[in-house]
């Protein structure tokens, strides 16, 4: 299978003298991380996750997905953050762009997602919908005490129960918990819910290509094994330091580009589907690289709505910003531009053709302003939008991130300022020991 293509040729000669600075340093970080012996190294279970995780584990999720899919109308994920973003974003780039407009099928449950916030309205909303369906619950949560989830899900368990009963209920909620404590563990085992583990050397980030991500996307209707094919290829490409390599080669640059001042990254992509893999990859990076007075500000656009927004920004604005585009080379389907006779509108000169080909002329023409305007553009092209190749895009990130953390001298694997909020919250809330 093709793997990824990063192309860093219209980025490189921003920063020349810093890249070629950064060779040896980016060979100390790989090897750093690979050998287990940097900051962080108890959170690694990320690393050989895609080729150790048994085939018999990737069965039982497929199960318990099957049996949500049988009995439900809507499987709600709950969770926050890394328990809840890679899910949705490997979701979203998989579906039919208004599949939410479109009635629950028998056995095609609508995923959707609470607990990623304290929306007064949104939770009602959901609930309303809710009413006299058919609905199970994944909730995902280390310790089963962070607030936002922990609200989502005791009003979803009190809908549940009273809508199917106390003992059916417990069938429809699955908890992806500690092994062996927390308060979502205590309640998982006190009410016989089926569990999955959140390996203790997996961050929330990085935790994507475990039950928590699998069980969500699984439910969804996706290959869950396709994904982790490809996470299991790019993590055999990515595995030793190497001018070939091209995860140490991104991570290699995006510090060089930051040591020549360019503070900002903006991830774009050309296809909407990949949205919400943006905010999968800003969580990434501003948690891993956003510590000690330091990090690249992770931000996304998509292109080319927000051309018509933030393009006269990045055309023309502060020179402190680099460009890393995510571009599918396939698309799923074919459409083209009808001819009119009259041709009030003006493009019949593109009659004919593909929509994908005119959206890759505007792919095209963007690079060669922006990077004529001074903006450095790097490109990940993927063959297709399949799980086989987020998989592998997964998997290159993380890896990336690992060794770009080490390369700019923090502990990628550590969040010491998520707390901040938290504690203020919980003090203005007069919660008990705040």
């Amino acid at each position: 299978m093709k793997t990824i293509d990063l192309n860093i040729q219209d980025a490189v000669y921003f920063a020349e003298k810093e890249y070629e600075a950064l060779k040896d340093k980016s060979v100390e970080a790989i090897t750093t991380l690979e050998e287990g012996t940097g900051a962080g190294n108890d959170f690694l279970g990320w690393l050989d996750l895609p080729s150790k995780t048994p085939e018999t584990l990737v069965d039982r999720i497929n199960a318990t997905a099957e049996r949500l899919r049988e009995n439900c109308d809507y499987v709600v994920c709950v969770g926050i953050g890394g328990s809840y973003l890679g899910a949705k974003a490997v979701n979203f780039a998989l579906a039919d762009s208004f599949a939410d407009f479109y009635a629950p099928k028998p056995k095609e449950p609508k995923v959707l997602y609470a607990g990623q916030n304290i929306g007064e309205d949104y939770l009602a909303e959901l609930q309303k919908l809710l009413e006299g369906k058919k609905f199970g619950i994944v909730v995902i949560s280390k310790s089963g005490t962070t607030t936002e989830p922990a609200i989502a899900f005791r009003l979803l368990k009190n809908q549940l129960e009273q809508q199917a009963g106390k003992d059916a209920a417990k069938d429809l909620i699955v908890a992806i918990t500690d092994e062996k404590k927390g308060a979502l563990r205590t309640m998982a085992d006190q009410e016989g819910y089926e569990t999955y583990i959140i390996p203790d050397n997996v961050g929330g980030r990085f935790s994507v290509l475990t039950p928590v991500g699998l069980l969500p996307i699984a439910c969804a209707g996706h290959d869950i094994k396709k994904l982790l094919a490809g996470a299991q290829d790019m993590e055999r490409t990515t595995l030793h330091p190497s001018p070939e390599n091209p995860a140490q080669e991104y991570a290699r640059l995006r510090n060089a580009l930051y040591q020549s001042g360019k503070k900002i990254e903006i991830l774009v992509n050309f296809d909407p589907k990949l949205h919400y893999f943006s905010e999968w990859w800003k969580q990434l990076y501003g948690e891993s690289e956003g510590k000690d007075g330091k990090g690249i500000f992770p931000a996304s656009v998509d292109f080319t709505t927000d051309l018509h927004s933030m393009g006269q920004w990045i055309q023309d604005g502060e020179r402190t910003i680099f460009e890393t585009v995510i571009s599918v080379k396939k698309p799923a389907l074919t459409h083209r531009i009808p001819m009119n006779a009259s041709d009030l509108d003006g493009i019949n000169y593109i009659a004919d053709k593909r929509i994908d080909e005119v959206n890759k002329m505007a792919e095209l023409g963007t690079k060669m302003a922006h990077v004529d305007g001074g903006v450095p553009n790097i490109k990940i092209e993927i063959p297709s939008l399949d799980e086989y190749s987020l998989g592998q895009l997964i998997y290159f990130f993380e890896k990336a991130c690992g060794i770009s953390g080490y390369m700019l001298g923090v502990n990628p694997f550590n969040q010491p300022g998520v707390e901040a909020y938290k504690k203020n919250m919980f003090k203005l809330l007069k919660k008990p020991g705040y």
